[in-house]
């Protein structure tokens, strides 16, 4: 378009200068000519001009994500507010700023060294350096004031500034003690108060204050690393000593608390002791009864025994006594039977023996034949003596001889010679 709009502006000045030519030839034609072509000319100088001008300033300005853009008309003093996509910026008719929506950090520099441009004095005039962070924002409900109020860089006019007429009184106040180890939260906590307030006014949100190492003189620092070194030895002493003392008091509560504990215990065993002998006073009113009852059941059911067992010995008496009754009619019953039989036998054998007397004496060599049969298993040959004149089984059956005579006595002598 920037290519066109050259073309053109070529254009017209060849047409200038061919009518400045023809003007010295016929100068009445170039002047009624150059009348009637003044309107396009003019027109066409005008588009010219706002070609350049949507060149140079486009008419569009996106608003950046986290940013609002505040449009203000330089002639009714009007302004609008932009956050999101994009507005008409008119050049010469519309000013538009952008403000910050999100938190802002700010860290001064020149308040961070010790040995710096503009080091903080402490109560004691030592210089000193610190380093801390503001974080702060825009009130977004005071766009429109704040556009027309605040200057354009905001860090360099407002805050720093702000930040450091705030520190500088506030360090000023303390030791180099306090605010390096003892009264920092309340540093902060107070540099924090007294900086929002401050920048309330101006249309600024503090969201806090954070402050982080404290720079020292290097000879001063020594010094206090030494001093620090003394008071932490010395706390650490005095925290070895309380904690002793609470060790003492600690053993002497729990002395104190098994004491209790065996008091405790011994009452509550000497209550269950008086329990357990109350229980078994009150068991005993209902057992001792029951005993009794034992007893007296136990006496019957030994009277009840002895009486069985009288019963039992009755009856087995009674019963022997028919037994022995019994079994001495059996044996009388049995002796007479045995008698009878012993009767009757030596009867029977009365009988056999008279018959076998009869008998013998009609028949003599029965006894002989019998007494043979009797050993014929055993003796095979029986000689008898010549002339025995007697039974040969009578030195058997103990039948004595009868005498000899004389005359046979003395043939007997006279052989024995």
């Amino acid at each position: 378009m920037l290519q066109r709009l050259k073309t053109l502006a070529a254009s017209i000045r060849n047409a200038f200068s061919r009518s400045a030519s023809r003007s010295l030839d016929a100068a009445p034609t170039a002047v009624r000519s150059l009348r009637r072509a003044l309107p396009a000319l003019l027109i066409v100088t005008a588009v010219t001009a706002a070609g350049y001008a949507v060149v140079t300033h486009p008419p569009l300005l996106a608003v950046p994500h986290g940013q609002a853009a505040l449009r203000t008309n330089q002639f009714s003093g009007g302004t609008s507010e932009f956050r999101n996509g994009s507005l008409l910026v008119i050049p010469g008719l519309h000013e538009v700023r952008l403000f910050p929506l999100r938190d802002q950090s700010f860290r001064p520099e020149s308040l961070a060294k010790a040995e710096g441009p503009a080091p903080l004095q402490s109560v004691e005039g030592l210089s000193l350096g610190l380093d801390m962070t503001v974080r702060w924002a825009v009130d977004a409900t005071r766009l429109a004031e704040l556009s027309r109020k605040l200057p354009d860089n905001i860090e360099a006019d407002v805050i720093a500034p702000a930040v450091q007429s705030v520190v500088y009184k506030q360090i000023a106040r303390h030791t180099v003690r306090e605010i390096f180890s003892s009264q920092r939260a309340e540093i902060a906590a107070a540099l924090e108060a007294e900086l929002r307030v401050k920048l309330a006014l101006d249309g600024i949100v503090l969201k806090g204050v954070q402050i982080g190492s404290v720079d020292l003189p290097a000879d001063y620092r020594k010094g206090m690393d030494r001093l620090l070194s003394d008071s932490l030895a010395s706390e650490r002493m005095r925290y070895t000593l309380e904690i002793s003392e609470k060790q003492v008091k600690q053993t002497e509560l729990q002395a104190e608390a098994d004491k209790v504990r065996r008091e405790t215990a011994a009452e509550a065993a000497g209550r269950e002791q008086i329990i357990a002998a109350k229980a078994q006073e009150e068991a005993m009113k209902h057992v001792l009864p029951f005993k009794q009852k034992q007893i007296e059941q136990r006496s019957l059911e030994a009277e009840a025994e002895n009486a069985s067992r009288i019963k039992q010995a009755e009856g087995a008496a009674k019963a022997r006594r028919i037994e022995v009754e019994a079994e001495a009619a059996a044996r009388q019953k049995l002796a007479e039977a045995e008698a009878y039989r012993v009767t009757q036998i030596g009867k029977a054998n009365a009988a056999q023996m008279a018959a076998e007397g009869e008998l013998i004496t009609r028949h003599p060599l029965l006894v002989q034949k019998a007494m043979a049969d009797k050993l014929s298993d055993k003796v095979q040959v029986i000689i008898a003596p010549p002339g025995s004149g007697g039974f040969i089984g009578n030195a058997l059956l103990g039948v004595a001889r009868p005498a000899p005579t004389p005359a046979v006595a003395q043939q007997q002598d006279g052989e024995k010679e």
